[in-house]
């Protein structure tokens, strides 16, 4: 009796010992894949935010054509654009089965289409409105380096939600960032950031657009995806403002080479860089999405080099080296 009592306390043990080694062992198994998941996100938020920003680079060029070749109304190509762009988004959201469950979802829960309409009129319209309008009042380089103080507000807003100071990453990024926009704008001159109050204001105005497109939607973007969210706001946007605004009174004159100009910087320049950076916001955070897309302005200047012979200084070489270096700091 004592001999079975002893052998099956053994077995116990033994069994016992088993399961809980096979157990240490599924959850190294788990925290491993959950580790390689975690990797393989940041890695796509990190490419889709990059292309996204380069890709708005070369929006700029495209509309920089439009504006030197043709007479082109700013309000006109802002309001075409959105809505050309979201007439593609819903083309495409409504050719996948997934993405058109996610659109009836999200049209159809009152708090999410709350959301969605908060970031169409604080992102989407007054980031893009108040961007061409600093443009009118003060010039492309002032309107772009007042519209990065976003990146400012995003880091604040970012450690005030979790109660911490700012990393030495994040800090060092915004330094970079700033500098490299500053120096591709400016060309280091400071006499070329002359800002009236009424341009100061509505810089930023802009700025805080822009860093609401990265704050608002981020509770929404992994329930619906960046497709479902960036091209329901895009369109809404456009509505809008095509009531506004009217485009129809102010259509250009545009020929092959112009209407080709166009839909390249609704389909590229808006739609797929829209969905990318959206993306990054959703898989990497507001912060970082938002530092690693201030690669924007590089792309600009290399895109305007090749297409439009812009060439290139040494302030504009020094601010590409700021950008770069603060993509591989925040990376």
């Amino acid at each position: 009796m004592a001999a079975e009592t002893t052998e099956t306390v053994e077995e116990k043990s033994v069994n016992r010992f088993g399961v809980d080694a096979a157990s240490r062992a599924w959850r190294r198994i788990r925290r491993s894949r959950s580790n390689a998941e975690r990797d393989r996100r940041a890695v796509t938020g990190v490419l889709a935010t990059l292309f996204g920003g380069i890709f708005w680079g070369f929006s700029g060029t495209c509309a920089s054509f439009l504006f030197e070749n043709y007479t082109v109304d700013t309000t006109w190509l802002m309001c075409a654009r959105q809505i050309v762009s979201g007439l593609i988004f819903l083309i495409v959201i409504l050719s996948r089965r997934t993405d058109r469950g996610n659109l009836v979802r999200l049209l159809t829960t009152k708090r999410d289409v709350a959301v969605l309409v908060v970031f169409s009129a604080l992102g989407v319209l007054l980031n893009q409105y108040g961007y061409l309008m600093a443009v009118r009042l003060t010039n492309a380089g002032t309107a772009t380096v007042l519209q990065c103080l976003q990146l400012v507000m995003i880091m604040v807003y970012s450690c005030l939600r979790s109660r911490r100071a700012p990393r030495r990453r994040e800090f060092a990024g915004v330094i970079l960032a700033l500098a490299g926009t500053y120096l591709l704008a400016t060309g280091g001159n400071p006499s070329n950031l002359a800002i009236p109050l009424e341009g100061l204001t509505i810089g930023l105005v802009a700025a805080v657009g822009a860093a609401c497109m990265s704050i608002i939607p981020a509770r929404i973007l992994p329930k619906y995806g960046a497709s479902v969210v960036t091209g329901s706001g895009m369109l809404l946007s456009g509505i809008v403002t095509t009531c506004l605004f009217h485009p129809w009174a102010n259509m250009p004159q545009l020929d092959g080479m112009g209407w080709g100009a166009f839909f390249v910087l609704a389909a590229v320049g808006s739609c797929l860089a829209y969905s990318l950076y959206m993306q990054g916001v959703k898989d990497i955070g507001s912060m970082r999405a938002s530092l690693i897309g201030t690669v924007e302005p590089v792309s600009a200047a290399v895109t305007s080099a090749v297409v439009l012979g812009t060439v290139f200084t040494m302030p504009d070489i020094a601010g590409f080296a700021c950008i770069i270096v603060m993509v591989f700091l925040t990376a």
